[in-house]
């Protein structure tokens, strides 16, 4: 598969998954998380499906649109692996994360935090949504809508 065929499917994954929470499972109060904010494509659909809560988004540096770009307050910029620790217990009804980068090697690591980090953010009944597989005892796989090939996207409920 080529890479522009992948990144088409990954997005068409995340978008197919988002809608898929929206439409389909209840959520708890609480904000959103949206970890790894890019160039702010995933932020500016949250804002949109998700109108009336927060969203708080993490990433290294500053790198989305102008048009994505969160309110002051919501914007963390850092490494997210230590930054995000100030969110944890925030009750999150949904965590976003996509921050893989396709090198098992560095995803490898990002995997020594990133799922006790997720479910350290969620409240109980929240959803998880991630492009890597997050092994968690307090968070349940949850089926993914059709599109959604095996192992592309993962989501989660935290019990």
């Amino acid at each position: 598969m080529s890479r522009l065929d992948s990144f088409i499917r990954r997005l068409t994954a995340q978008r197919d998954i988002l809608n898929h929470v929206h439409a389909d499972l209840n959520l708890p109060a609480g904000p959103v998380m949206e970890v790894g904010l890019g160039n702010g494509r995933t932020f500016n659909h949250l804002r949109e499906l998700f109108p009336d809560r927060r969203i708080v988004a993490f990433d290294r540096a500053m790198g989305a649109h102008a048009s994505s770009v969160p309110p002051e307050e919501d914007l963390v910029i850092g490494e997210i692996a230590e930054t995000a620790q100030a969110y944890l217990g925030i009750e999150a009804a949904l965590v976003h994360a996509d921050i893989g980068t396709g090198y098992a090697e560095k995803d490898a690591v990002t995997l020594t935090w990133l799922p006790q980090l997720v479910a350290g953010m969620l409240g109980k009944g929240g959803v998880a949504i991630s492009g890597l597989p997050l092994e968690e005892k307090t968070l349940n796989p949850l089926p993914l809508p059709g599109s959604v090939p095996t192992d592309r996207y993962f989501l989660y409920r935290k019990i």
